[in-house]
């Protein structure tokens, strides 16, 4: 049995049995882990207030080979979330960037681009970056980290280059030129402006990007466009997007 101690993005929560929680937490050196918090929903235990979504902690567990769960021996508070989890956008919110961690980072393997991606993002979000930016940021950025986001500067199938604008094909994987794009009512054409976002998100950080953001109508195809690269890689949604749209479009109407 090996003892592990090491600073900790909580992920998900999720209670066991009568007194007992399950933990997800991201580390920056043995990627995802799942662990069991024994005691964990008494009274007086000794997790009291640490386990909360999102929270930074240091985390300390006992981890046996082969087993699928460690056992958490203890959990200290570092920064918590709760700023970020106010109102329901808030909460929804950090449900759907804690998702997409559950997703995409692996188990047992260095995850540190994931992990500082999440901790600067949730940062930047508790201190008042805008939130819709903070999320094309994240979404553009874990998809560039899973090695499946189509680079923005130049066609994969000409190698002309994108500076005037490109098309994401409906059944396509890259954004391609205007000449190669196949034509279709489903493509999603992408603006010299959005293209131009989105290679600021490569080389700028969120907090520099909201000091210039770009229009309402860039993030909302940058949406559209990280949705869609996401479903086709995944072959699905994530559950915690679904919800997002359901739940804003409910309010809205």
């Amino acid at each position: 049995m090996h003892l592990h101690t090491t600073e900790a993005l909580l992920l998900d929560i999720v209670d066991l049995h009568d007194y007992d929680r399950i933990v997800t937490f991201l580390t920056r050196e043995r990627g995802k882990k799942r662990g069991v918090a024994r005691g964990a929903r008494r009274k007086y235990s000794r997790f009291g207030g640490q386990l909360q979504p999102l929270a930074k902690v240091v985390v300390t567990w006992f981890e046996k080979q082969d087993r699928e769960l460690v056992r958490i021996r203890s959990v200290e508070l570092e920064r918590s979330a709760r700023r970020l989890q106010q109102d329901l956008e808030g909460i929804l919110l950090g449900s759907y960037l804690a998702d997409h961690m559950l997703e995409f980072a692996q188990e047992n393997e260095a995850s540190d681009y994931f992990f500082r991606l999440l901790d600067t993002t949730l940062e930047a979000l508790m201190e008042g970056v805008d939130r819709q930016l903070a999320t094309r940021y994240y979404e553009a950025w874990m998809l560039r980290l899973a090695g499946i986001f189509p680079p923005p500067r130049e066609c994969p199938q000409c190698g002309r280059d994108l500076a005037g604008g490109g098309v994401l094909p409906s059944h396509g994987e890259g954004v391609v030129c205007g000449s190669c794009a196949a034509p279709g009512p489903a493509a999603l054409t992408l603006t010299p402006e959005t293209l131009d976002f989105l290679r600021r998100i490569g080389r700028e950080s969120l907090r520099t990007l909201d000091q210039r953001p770009p229009g309402a109508a860039v993030l909302e195809v940058v949406e559209k466009l990280c949705a869609r690269v996401r479903r086709r890689f995944l072959q699905r949604e994530l559950r915690s997007y679904r919800v997002i749209r359901e739940t804003l479009n409910s309010v809205e109407s």
